[in-house]
């Protein structure tokens, strides 16, 4: 007996301390309704989100949940996992935390897989997902991806570029190497920019990075090597899902920018007519960061869906 009690603390012990490596912050009044921001990756965090959104989003009468996933950001775990999995446990943490009934999920980028994941797995927890750039089917993203910088660099004669297109494309599909490849592609042909920068967005992000936050952007460059090794569930399709989410009731929102270079007109077509014309929103001159690139487009479509 005396073994088991001393097992049963020491257990109690690790979870205290696991939980204590979850970087969280909340902005707001914890009485008004709860968002949490999901961020992309493997091997993001919500730094960008956190040092030039949050704080508005709680001065527009919500309560606003940011934290970095076990082993990424500033959640520094040399023990983390990297699954879904353990990411529905980080979210449930932190639900029972913050004594929370139900949530909005804000998933941008990577996150749209795990919170679309996540509401499929805890329906009840969910009050609506808001889908913020957010990934849905990873290998049509890929192949919008190839398809497009092959057709740029065939007509730019850039053979340095094919040739690593050729490379990417002969990897395993299913591999942390070829995901890096494809967004590598991406990032060099300006996929994340938005074409024509506002002054706003400028400031947004010269304030991000001059400020505390850009200091504690850590990015593990491990997490998308362990998650591809430890998760089954890769280069996944949550289209089903995300129809199955839909006919249970609960509501779908989708706010996307007109110029982010990593889906497809078909992939955006989708997405609108999956979750309907008012609860789209496609923001013009606006890429991927669409929450720096057209804040207020964008606090504008929150406001509006979640109120």
């Amino acid at each position: 007996m005396k073994q088991l009690l001393l097992t049963f603390f020491f257990l109690l012990s690790c979870c205290f301390v696991k939980g204590q490596n979850l970087y969280i912050k909340t902005y707001g009044d914890k009485t008004k309704k709860a968002l949490i921001f999901i961020h992309g990756g493997p091997s993001g965090n919500s730094t960008l989100f956190e040092s030039t959104t949050a704080q508005k989003l709680a001065d527009n009468g919500f309560y606003v949940i940011v934290y970095d996933r076990r082993g990424e950001g500033r959640s520094v775990d040399s023990t983390a996992n990297f699954t879904y999995d353990e990411a529905f446990q980080d979210l449930n943490g932190i639900y029972k935390k913050y004594h929370l009934k139900k949530a909005t999920l804000i998933a941008h980028s990577f996150g749209g897989l795990v919170a679309t994941l996540y509401t499929e797995k805890f329906p009840k927890k969910v009050n609506s997902l808001v889908l913020a750039g957010a990934l849905i089917s990873q290998q049509e993203t890929y192949d919008h991806i190839l398809k497009s910088v092959k057709k740029t660099a065939l007509e730019k004669g850039n053979t340095t570029q094919l040739q690593k297109i050729t490379l990417t494309e002969n990897l395993n599909k299913n591999s942390a190497a070829y995901r890096k490849a494809c967004f590598d592609l991406a990032s060099e042909n300006d996929y994340f920019k938005m074409p024509n920068p506002t002054e706003a967005s400028k400031k947004l992000y010269s304030d991000y990075e001059t400020g505390p936050f850009y200091k504690t952007n850590i990015r593990n460059k491990n997490a998308p090597i362990l998650f591809y090794t430890n998760e089954k569930r890769n280069n996944i399709n949550n289209k089903p899902v995300l129809e199955k989410i839909k006919a249970q009731g609960i509501p779908i929102y989708a706010v996307y920018g007109q110029d982010d270079g990593i889906f497809s007109s078909d992939q955006i077509n989708w997405i609108e007519n999956l979750v309907r014309e008012d609860h789209f929103t496609l923001i013009g001159n606006c890429s991927h960061y669409l929450y720096t690139d057209q804040q207020e487009a964008f606090l504008s479509s929150i406001q509006k869906w979640i109120k």
